[in-house]
């Protein structure tokens, strides 16, 4: 048996200090100069990772035993499209690309990772495939800035709000279709998590849209220059 996820308790913020340290560590080693060797196994190994999370995920859940909701199946969860975004920004470098990855990643997935939607605790497969999932969409917003030397274009931001509620929207239509919660647009998580401090469904998806423009146009620069001193 696995315990129940404990809210910043030894496995949570063991994973958190890992994924800390794993993000420094790579920053540092690209920033020696990202056409190195090891720099560029770096960039791989990361990349890798962004493509297999959803599949290892699956595999995680599989490993549970219980039944597999849409929810779970279908990679419509803004952290899953996250993913793969960050894999084909880290190969193309494309700009815009690169964008949604600093923006959602920062804006959205690491909220994911302070209060995580998570039934079982360390050491449970799921736990693994959460934070790796969540885990790369981050490191790789931290890293395109900080360590590769990229920055977005001006105006960015609100292209990146502006997907954002295009995602929305297609969510909300296919949680209307399907059944489905994705994006937490239909209830709030079950467990604990910062929507819990926010009013009733509808009125916590409105307050999540100002919060999430506000957020995107606060990290406009990146991660900003207080990061950037540190390293």
């Amino acid at each position: 048996m696995f315990a129940a996820f404990d809210l910043y308790g030894i496995g949570h913020t063991g994973a958190l200090i890992c994924l800390a340290a794993i993000s420094i560590l790579m920053i540092l080693r690209c920033r020696k100069g990202a056409d190195s060797g090891h720099a560029k196994s770096v960039l791989s190994l990361l990349t890798f990772c962004c493509f297999a999370a959803y599949p290892i995920n699956q595999a995680a859940w599989e490993y549970t035993g219980g039944a597999i909701t849409l929810d779970a199946v279908i990679p419509l969860h803004l952290c899953d499209i996250a993913a793969f975004l960050c894999g084909f920004a880290l190969i193309t470098r494309n700009p815009f690309l690169c964008e949604l990855s600093y923006f959602w990643g920062l804006a959205g997935t690491l909220q994911g990772l302070l209060t995580p939607n998570l039934p079982y605790d360390f050491p449970h497969p799921v736990f693994f495939a959460f934070f790796l999932q969540h885990g790369v969409v981050v490191i790789t917003a931290l890293l395109l800035p900080l360590g590769l030397g990229w920055r977005p274009r001006h105006g960015a931001w609100l292209k990146a709000f502006g997907w954002l509620l295009g995602y929305a929207a297609v969510a909300f239509l296919t949680n209307l279709t399907l059944g489905t919660n994705f994006g937490f647009l239909m209830h709030k998580p079950s467990e604990a998590s910062l929507l819990d401090m926010m009013p009733a469904w509808p009125f916590y998806i409105l307050l999540m849209i100002c919060i999430a423009g506000h957020l995107r146009a606060r990290v406009r620069h990146p991660v900003c220059h207080l990061l950037q001193i540190c390293f």
